[in-house]
C-alpha cells in the first residue's frame, strides 16, 4: 500500500511539474504569437505602401514603341 501511494505521489508530482511547465510555455508562445501578429501587420502595411509607390512610378514611365 505504501509503495502504491509513493508511486502515485511521484507520478502526481511529475504531472504537476509538467502542467506548470506547459502553462509557462503556453504563456510564452501566446506572447510570441501576439508580437509576431503585430510585426506581420506592420510589414504588410509596409508592403502595401511600397507596392503603391512602385505602381505610381511605373505609371509615370513612358511606353516604348516596338518592344
Amino acid at each position: 500500500m505504501d509503495a502504491e501511494l509513493t508511486s502515485l505521489e511521484t507520478r502526481l508530482a511529475a504531472l504537476l511539474e509538467a502542467h506548470q511547465s506547459l502553462r509557462i510555455e503556453n504563456h510564452e508562445l501566446t506572447t510570441r504569437v501576439a508580437s509576431l501578429q503585430v510585426e506581420n501587420r506592420r510589414l504588410s502595411e509596409k508592403v502595401t505602401v511600397v507596392t503603391e509607390r512602385v505602381e505610381k512610378i511605373l505609371a509615370q514611365l513612358p511606353l516604348e514603341d516596338g518592344v
